[in-house]
């Protein structure tokens, strides 16, 4: 008797499961493989990531449909481009002939597609004004128009070339960023989630607050590695939400808590979303060296949010986890070797074996792979294994492809900036309406990370305004790493703030609170967010840690002082006087003169 044939979710998830080991595997391969033309790598890296936006989504059939013509047509383009590399690079930027320009238009319109359907509408609008500008830019009168350029070379540019969609952001993409994220997808596949857990609430369960406190310390070892705040209040959220409402937390507090907690992660090393390995990229800081100088600040971050929440446990009277309810010291110590020890391997191979981070991570992804064949009770069950590596797969293909969107969207804006020379003349203008002053050019800054980080996610925020924005402050005297630092945590600030908070928006949704009065207490916990960048300006030891380990430590003390001040006088205090004085006297003791400076 023949048997039935397979279902259509069936093959379908076999053509996922396909397509993602293909994507990982591809990815892990070019870490291992030695040097690949970058004409080859990245495109390939744009092919794989297709199907992820246009297909193995839910969809209406004229959406489907459509889907299939964009992974096809993109698909094709990009191969063809990888195929050909060679050719192209003797082209240096200039299209020859209407197929290679019909190649162009079809890559722009996919990626500029595909970044729509991953995020949604604003970044892909910026990018075809940027394409806009650029090809009819030199029909606007004035400082602001430019001389033009052929529509070959400057398609080419941005398509064929080792610029445009093809340049060093989709490099950092390709080489740093997919392997971190599939990093962290083998470990939240298997038991290193709960294992967070177990140590947050280990650490912190029996204290005052102590269901908030857990929410703190497992958002922060859980986005070291997961970089989103969206993931990480989706993931930590499910578990720590309700065991606040449980415990009597206010709806409003709860969700506020686990927002500006899951926010930090993306400032909190290794991973810091997509932005530490860009920053690599724009600065040539060391990427061991953008750890260091991120390390206080984050730690800053979430001593203010600590210190906030005692004050709401004081005057909430919130208790702590019942014992029954903490894990036992046994299932914390298991579950915590699933993270501790490809942890370790991390680690050591970045600062003991000298290799790059991306090396140390695929030693450490190997180490993750082969713990998924071994659960909490330590026994090994192969079917529920092999479901664990599937589950890594897609999670990890699902992100690679979501980060290349967003990238690879923004190498046109990065592109177009390069080539108008708008980029020069954004620059020069924040440096004449600032009147060449530091502070008002930070203050304007910020209000652009606001504005922009409220429409498109935070990489793609921290991209287009450091590269506007970034040359202006380094003119006016700060170092590269301080002006990538300060535009990276204000592109950040849209995850709590009004009126577009992803973050809150999640947390809201999930514990069932109006939204707007999670954001407001959530701005009052996350202060450190709005004050901690002005503080590295204000006193720069602060990320010299590699450096100057002894400064970084005083200015750490200090910021932290006034810090504390701020977030207690915001949340403890019900005297508007006392509010005032603890705010003044907080903003006195990291904006005087850095005691560093006083010492040494």
């Amino acid at each position: 008797m023949q048997s039935p044939s397979p279902s259509a979710d069936h093959l379908v998830r076999i053509g996922r499961l396909l397509c993602a080991t293909v994507l990982v595997l591809f990815h892990l391969g070019l870490i291992f493989s030695g040097l690949v033309p970058n004409l080859v790598s990245r495109p390939l890296h744009l092919a794989l990531a297709l199907p992820w936006i246009f297909l193995f989504v839910p969809a209406t059939p004229v959406k489907r449909f459509t889907g299939w013509l964009f992974a096809l047509f993109g698909t094709g383009a990009s191969v063809w481009v990888a195929v050909n590399h060679e050719r192209l690079l003797d082209q240096y930027g200039f299209l020859e002939g209407d197929f290679q320009i019909a190649i162009a238009v079809v890559l722009l319109v996919t990626v500029l597609e595909a970044a729509r359907r991953a995020i949604n509408w604003p970044l892909p609008l910026v990018a075809l004004l940027a394409l806009t500008y650029g090809l009819f830019g030199q029909y606007i009168p004035g400082e602001f128009g430019h001389a033009g350029t052929p529509l070959e070379s400057f398609l080419g540019t941005l398509t064929i070339a080792e610029g445009g969609i093809w340049g060093s952001l989709a490099g950092v993409s390709v080489s740093v960023v997919a392997i971190f994220v599939i990093f962290g997808a083998v470990l939240n596949a298997g038991e290193a989630g709960k294992g967070f857990m177990n140590v947050a609430a280990a650490a912190a369960g029996r204290l005052n607050g102590g269901a908030a406190k857990v929410s703190i310390i497992s958002s922060a070892l859980f986005g070291s590695i997961s970089g989103s705040a969206s993931a990480n209040v989706a993931s930590t959220g499910a578990i720590t939400l309700p065991a606040m409402t449980k415990l009597g937390y206010p709806r409003r507090l709860a969700g506020a808590v686990e927002a500006v907690a899951s926010s930090g992660g993306q400032i909190m090393p290794p991973l810091m979303g997509a932005g530490a390995f860009v920053m690599v990229e724009l600065t040539g800081v060391p990427y061991t060296a953008i750890m260091g100088a991120a390390i206080l600040p984050a730690l800053l971050y979430f001593i203010a949010v600590w210190i906030g929440i005692n004050a709401h446990a004081r005057t909430l009277e919130l208790k702590g986890i019942d014992a029954a309810d903490r894990p036992d010291l046994k299932n914390t110590v298991i579950t915590t070797a699933f993270f501790l020890v490809p942890f370790s391997v991390l680690m050591w191979g970045m600062f003991a074996a000298g290799y790059t981070p991306q090396y140390a991570a695929s030693l450490a992804i190997l180490t993750g792979f082969i713990l998924l064949f071994i659960d909490g009770r330590l026994s090994m069950n192969l079917k529920d294994a092999l479901l664990r590596i599937e589950e890594g797969l897609v999670t990890a293909a699902r992100q690679v492809a979501m980060i290349a969107s967003i990238i690879l969207c923004a190498s046109i804006i990065i592109g177009v900036l390069s080539i108008t020379g708008l980029g020069v003349k954004i620059t020069s203008l924040i440096l004449s309406g600032s009147g060449g002053l530091l502070w008002p050019s930070l203050l304007l800054t910020a209000l652009a990370c606001l504005i922009l980080g409220m429409e498109v996610p935070t990489t793609a925020a921290y991209v287009i305004c450091v590269s506007v924005a970034g040359p202006a402050l380094t003119q006016l005297g700060l170092e590269p790493l301080q002006s990538h630092l300060f535009v990276f945590w204000f592109a950040l600030l849209s995850t709590i703030t009004p009126p577009v908070c992803g973050a809150v928006f999640i947390a809201a949704g999930m514990v069932g609170e109006n939204w707007l009065k999670v954001a407001i207490t959530a701005m009052g916990l996350g202060v450190g967010l709005y004050v901690i960048p002005l503080g590295m300006i204000a006193n720069p030891a602060l990320i010299s840690l590699s450096t100057e380990p002894l400064a970084a430590l005083i200015a750490f003390v200090q910021i932290g002082v006034g810090l504390g001040l701020i977030s207690y006088g915001l949340i403890a205090t019900r005297s508007l006087p006392k509010t005032a004085a603890l705010l003044g006297a907080g903003l006195l003791v990291i904006f005087v003169r850095p005691l560093a400076d006083v010492l040494f």
